[in-house]
């Protein structure tokens, strides 16, 4: 009979393995934390979320310029460099402070799988553009129909199949219809997509909208900036009717329906982003509409002194 010490599934084990712990045993099995050099990291290919010099990034610099990156980034190799899966803000933030090396768990990983772990370790954000989301989910249902997912993604906003939409739904705690939805924003321009980011078009419209063609959309936007008015549901609607039915949808068709007066349409008094920056270079975009507002507090006041004085 055999004297080598064997493991319980009949495997042989090391003679070291016998006076270790098993904390230590748990040890060798965690991940591996490398502190790569930044100038060796590549950012992921298409990353459909930007990294917005916000007040959250700003904390983030905080937080890491007393702290250190207390959460490491993951990342696969990619040739003699690495590409960043998660910690886009962290590598940001990291060469904004003048670090010169960031904590990486080098995981290997197929790009389909890659794909899938930079959108879920993402989409959790608290705040994400419309754009991001939409692109983000459209990466992840190609790279599951990659691996062989069943992904047949209809041309309705209405999905009958079974999908890895309800896969891609379950992570965000939305239904896989809601996951086509955002999927065809995809299909707008730049923009018209821009639009929807700052909130001129509402989501569902803009859904309808992406069923125009490229010259169509291209229509729309001239018609959106000679009008100054964006589509409600009930345009949009006609819009994609008119479109998908030959009806004629022309510049002239665009530009009538969006001359329409909407039902209980609120005049909106807009300021152009690139004036006001011009004028206040230091505000940020979050503040503007608070600093136009107290801008213009304290000119009515002056105007008021101003004719107190001419009255006496």
């Amino acid at each position: 009979m055999s004297s080598k010490p064997r493991s319980v599934n009949g495997l042989l084990t090391s003679v070291d393995s016998l006076f270790t712990t098993q904390a230590e045993r748990d040890d060798e099995l965690k991940p591996k934390v490398e502190e790569i050099a930044l100038d060796l990291i590549d950012g992921f290919e298409n990353h459909p979320f930007s990294v917005k010099d916000d007040e959250d990034m700003q904390n983030l610099v905080k937080s890491i310029s007393e702290n250190g990156v207390l959460v490491p980034c993951i990342a696969r190799e990619n040739g003699e460099r690495y590409e960043l899966i998660s910690g886009h803000r962290r590598k940001a933030a990291c060469e904004e402070l003048g670090i010169a090396t960031l904590p990486i768990i080098i995981k290997d990983m197929t790009r389909e799988e890659a794909i899938i772990t930079m959108v879920d370790s993402n989409i959790q954000r608290e705040h994400i553009l419309p754009s991001e989301k939409a692109f983000a989910y459209k990466m992840k249902m190609d790279a599951l129909k990659a691996q062989g997912k069943r992904t047949d993604l209809t041309s309705s906003q209405v999905a009958t199949k079974l999908d890895a939409a309800s896969e891609i739904g379950a992570t965000t705690k939305e239904s896989r219809d809601q996951v086509y939805r955002y999927i065809r924003l995809t299909y707008l321009n730049k923009q018209l997509l821009d639009m929807v980011d700052e909130g001129r078009i509402a989501f569902t419209p803009a859904v309808e909208l992406s069923y125009l063609n490229e010259i169509e959309q291209q229509d729309l936007v001239d018609a959106i900036g000679e009008c100054d008015a964006t589509p409600n549901l009930s345009q949009a609607c006609r819009f994609k009717k008119m479109s998908i039915e030959g009806q004629g949808l022309t510049p002239e068709s665009i530009t009538e329906i969006l001359n329409e007066k909407k039902a209980n349409q609120k005049p909106m008094f807009k300021i152009h982003y690139e004036k006001l920056q011009a004028v206040a270079p230091k505000i940020k975009e979050k503040d503007f509409e608070s600093f136009v507002i107290e801008a213009c507090q304290r000119h009515y006041k002056y105007l008021q002194k101003q004719k107190m004085k001419d009255e006496r």
